[in-house]
């Protein structure tokens, strides 16, 4: 699912192939989406390019090739809050005698979660997911589905469920799931640089985000994961 932002750029940037053969410049990217900064269209874009609708050619300049347009149905709402903010009632985990206890937890699931560039999380607070006790400790959870592949090279899948510890203080090298610019969510490893957050993937065919550290927030660190066999 592409965000109302990723849409309404990749509609552009076709519209303007089609209209003058060339892509349009960041500027002009910018103002058609009444962006503040070119750092918006560039996440954007690097978010097309990993999901498989837009191709950047390195070695020439403005120069975009749309590789495919989105199918009807496939773009999010974003009128509707559907990121994760640190608001979870203290009933989002069982408390820990209740963990020490049970064989199996509920945990809720909100949504899915980029393990490539960021995307919007889906909140859906009425989907639950059981993960065995074990795998918990003290503290309150919640679960994300992973779409994307930037994190194989640490063991995380597509498909797979991050089980997160919430807290909004991580240590450099942790795996965390970030808020960036308060509406896109990504999970990555932390690196801080300074007055910047690196957000590095586990994927060499990806490029590490450097964001303002001011831009962005932790909202949990990964605990775990939980993977179907079908």
């Amino acid at each position: 699912m592409l965000t109302r932002k990723q849409h309404q750029l990749l509609l552009y940037i076709d519209s303007h192939l089609k209209r003058t053969g060339f892509s349009p410049s960041f500027d002009e990217m910018k103002n058609a989406l009444d962006l503040r900064s070119k750092s918006g269209i560039h996440r954007l874009i690097s978010a097309l390019e990993e999901r498989g609708f837009l191709r950047r050619h390195h070695h020439r300049a403005r120069a975009l090739e749309v590789l495919r347009l989105p199918n009807v149905g496939s773009v999010g709402v974003p009128e509707i809050s559907n990121v994760i903010h640190n608001d979870f009632k203290p009933s989002a985990a069982p408390p820990a005698h209740q963990i020490q206890s049970a064989a199996i937890v509920s945990l809720p699931l909100y949504g899915r979660i980029a393990a490539g560039l960021p995307i919007e999380a889906l909140r859906d607070v009425s989907a639950r997911i059981d993960v065995p006790a074990s795998m918990l400790s003290n503290g309150e959870y919640y679960a994300l589905e992973v779409a994307g592949d930037s994190m194989i090279e640490a063991g995380i899948l597509d498909g797979d469920t991050a089980i997160i510890r919430r807290g909004d203080i991580a240590e450099t090298g942790q795996i965390i799931v970030a808020l960036i610019d308060g509406d896109e969510v990504t999970l990555k490893r932390l690196r801080r640089r300074g007055d910047t957050i690196a957000l590095e993937p586990a994927n060499s065919a990806y490029e590490t985000r450097i964001v303002p550290a001011d831009q962005v927030r932790i909202q949990g660190t990964l605990a775990g994961l939980y993977r179907r066999y079908e």
